[in-house]
């Protein structure tokens, strides 16, 4: 089932008998939300294509962690036991203080270098579910925040079995729902918090009212969810990554509100592999890397249309569905799929699988701490590389 806008273009109808994606060439919509309120579709334009992708013009997202390759990569294993069973590690950050935090299947793990810490005895902190966690640098103090099925928890750091936390929901705040799969924020005080039914966004302990729907209507996020979710480097713009209509975007508005589209008017054909999106990074220099099934887009410049480059398992991927994207203080972009990891140097490829030492090919995250040590998240657990050898926790 697809959907098509009617005559006027406003009422959102579901049409039957025609396929939910079409691969050929996708659209893409920029227009000035602040200017014009003239509806943005199309007819006879899917909306799975319309709304594939909406971008601004030159974006920085905020690196947490940025990674630092070394000169010469060669095999090698060691193993360490932490005394923590755990498989699935979906998020990876780096504090201030050079502590790595994980969102893993057993709840929110921590290890400043010396000891590992599982988080399971704070009753305040989610311990299930969890499908990400995000830093925050706040003027009153570092945040960590914590997206999962019961809504967005934040609890200042340190934190310890006994840290009081808040888990923002439809029940206390007028969030879109407790079903929270992602949050990001860049360094203004908005922190952007991505549900099965939409985004909300919080700032300055104020809740942005939503005014995207005829952009981007509430069935558009539960037909297609969110995947992934990137801000600029000031954080008042978000990318917004989707199972099956691309990339959307939204901004902070002039009027404490979210608003959609951007702020060209003009259509135009880009180069996307995949309508499914599953991973989004802005480097510092404001070029744009989209994951997706079926390889990863590139984009450089201001122009939206322009400066467009696909790369697949042809150029040197080592496989094409790219689940985690981030680069480090070199230039240098990794990409984390689920056949290993690849890294791009220019142009020169260098790719790694459990041959090389990996704890599992499936790779979920990526980041890397102060001393420059690559920390990977697996879908079988921990990995770090360090001194040119892979760990394995």
């Amino acid at each position: 089932m697809g959907y098509v806008y009617t005559q006027d273009y406003q009422t959102c109808m579901p049409k039957f008998n025609e396929p939910l994606f079409k691969k050929s060439q996708i659209n893409l919509l920029i227009m000035d939300n602040r200017t014009s309120k003239k509806n943005i579709f199309r007819p006879g334009i899917p909306l799975g294509l319309t709304l594939a992708n909406f971008f601004n013009a030159p974006a920085i997202m905020i690196v947490m962690a940025l990674i630092s390759m070394p000169e010469n990569l060669v095999n090698g294993q060691a193993s360490a036991d932490k005394g923590i069973s755990l498989k699935s590690v979906n998020s990876v950050i780096v504090d201030n203080e050079n502590t790595k935090w994980f969102s893993t299947d057993v709840g929110i793990v921590s290890f400043d270098g010396k000891d590992w810490i599982l988080y399971d005895g704070n009753e305040s902190l989610p311990n299930q579910n969890l499908k990400g966690i995000t830093y925050v640098v706040d003027p009153e103090g570092s945040e960590l925040w914590i997206a999962s099925a019961n809504g967005a928890t934040v609890a200042r750091l340190p934190i310890d079995q006994q840290t009081d936390a808040i888990t923002y929901n439809p029940e206390n705040t007028t969030i879109l729902s407790k079903d929270v799969v992602g949050i990001a924020a860049g360094k203004n005080s908005i922190r952007w918090i991505g549900t099965d039914k939409g985004v909300s966004a919080l700032s300055n302990d104020k809740w942005l009212t939503p005014d995207y729907d005829l952009h981007y209507p509430e069935r558009l996020f539960m037909i297609f969810p969110i995947t992934s979710m990137a801000t600029n480097l000031k954080g008042d713009s978000l990318y917004v990554g989707t199972a099956g209509a691309g990339v959307a975007r939204v901004y902070h508005d002039d009027v404490d509100g979210i608003s959609g589209a951007s702020v060209y008017a003009q259509w135009g054909p880009i180069i996307l592999p995949s309508d499914n999106v599953q991973s989004i990074f802005i480097a510092p220099d404001g070029t744009k890397w989209f994951g997706t099934e079926a390889g990863v887009a590139k984009h450089t410049g201001k122009n939206t249309l322009e400066n467009w480059t696909v790369y697949t398992t042809d150029d040197g991927l080592v496989d094409n569905f790219v689940q985690a994207i981030s680069g480090d203080k070199k230039g240098n972009i990794w990409f984390g799929t689920k056949a290993g990891i690849s890294v791009l140097n220019d142009s020169v490829w260098i790719s790694y699988t459990t041959d090389s030492g990996l704890a599992s090919n499936n790779i979920l995250s990526i980041a890397t701490d102060n001393d420059g040590i690559v920390w990977i998240g697996t879908a079988t657990g921990i990995t770090c590389y360090k001194n040119e050898k892979f760990i394995n926790y």
